[in-house]
């Protein structure tokens, strides 16, 4: 007979069979192994014997994996970061190394210095709830999964014989609705920005670029001139040594908005090496964001000039197929077509007007 000082402290545990012992009162089995000289309980969510019995095995079995070195028995949470890092970002792309060391930088404030032996549930479960308050869904995940992959690579490593953040959930993500800007608007920020400063006014070839390829950020200010063949009426997009998103090299037809753009920057820039970049800058977000305030546009983005090819291409009748391999999608155009089937209907319902 023992008391697990579980929350049933007036219980009475009797034993059935080696490490298995049964709760008089609930009818509830109970397992008891001793591992390192350290006693390990664990209900086993069951009044059948036979059921009891075999989860006893399963639980003796991870118990077993359970390691024996006094070394690793101290470690913390920020050493064990340390080990999972490399081996969990070797075959990611640096913004996603990033993002992760910025999630292990965050944990650290309220875990590293815990031992993995003490972490306890309740540790991670008082986390959650404050972490999750006042932030992005988006960004509450990242951290739980990047809590949940530390934690699972110590199970994985036998340091810890079951992960106390397993039972924590995800954040509910809502889609926000996307902001997608008119032709008249789109007018009135190359406008605006041709009218700031020298350094605004060198963010309108990416702002172009963006609108009239349809390219993510990332694509579009790695393509070099070697990428756009204008006797094939093509370009490709690559990504250079980072890569596209879904590490994917495509060819893109060179559309007649977009080849005329691009031959009148390849003459301005006189004739540049074909390894040149054809964007020498990173980003437009300073640009388009003065801009917009000055002009009382909507707070654009990188991205809503992709939003805006997009809503072009829809306008134009083209299918959700065709501009889903364009701008990179592997779905066959089933994102493209939740994200802007209503802008096909709208579109529809305005042309039907016209009958």
């Amino acid at each position: 007979m023992f008391d697990p000082k579980a929350k049933t402290p007036q219980a009475s545990f009797v034993k059935v069979a080696e490490c298995l012992y049964r709760n008089s009162s609930s009818g509830t089995y109970y397992a008891l192994v001793k591992r390192n000289g350290k006693q390990i309980r664990r209900s086993l969510r069951t009044q059948d014997r036979k059921l009891a019995e075999r989860r006893l095995k399963e639980f003796r079995g991870q118990a077993a994996r359970l390691s024996t070195s006094t070394e690793d028995r101290g470690l913390t949470f920020a050493e064990l970061g340390q080990r999972w890092f490399p081996i969990a970002t070797a075959n990611l792309k640096p913004s996603s190394v990033d993002r992760i060391r910025r999630c292990l930088k965050s944990l650290n404030k309220p875990f590293g210095a815990s031992t993995l032996t003490g972490l306890t549930r309740q540790d991670c479960e008082t986390w959650a709830a404050r972490r999750a308050k006042g932030i992005a869904a988006s960004t509450f995940n990242q951290d739980l999964i990047v809590l949940k992959g530390v934690l699972q690579y110590a199970v994985d490593s036998g340091l810890l014989l079951d992960s106390p953040a397993r039972t924590l959930k995800r954040k509910r993500v809502v889609d926000k609705p996307i902001l997608i800007p008119s032709v008249s608007e789109f007018v009135t920020l190359l406008v605006t920005l041709e009218k700031l400063d020298q350094r605004a006014r060198n963010a309108i070839p990416l702002v172009k670029l963006l609108a009239y390829s349809g390219m993510r950020l990332g694509e579009a200010t790695h393509i070099i001139w070697r990428e756009v063949d204008f006797e094939r009426n093509s370009f490709t997009v690559s990504g250079g040594e980072v890569g596209t998103k879904n590490h994917l090299v495509r060819v893109v037809p060179l559309f007649p908005t977009l080849a005329a753009f691009l031959q009148e920057l390849h003459q301005a820039q006189s004739c540049p090496d074909s390894s040149a970049r054809i964007i020498p800058i990173e980003s437009a977000k300073k640009a388009i964001g003065t801009a917009c305030t000055l002009a009382k546009l909507p707070h654009f983005t990188h991205h809503c000039l992709r939003h805006y090819f997009v809503s072009n291409a829809i306008e134009k009748g083209v299918d959700f197929k065709t501009i889903a391999a364009w701008i990179g999608h592997k779905d066959g155009g089933l994102l493209v077509a939740k994200t802007y089937g209503h802008l096909r209907d709208t579109h529809s319902f305005e042309m039907a007007q016209r009958l």
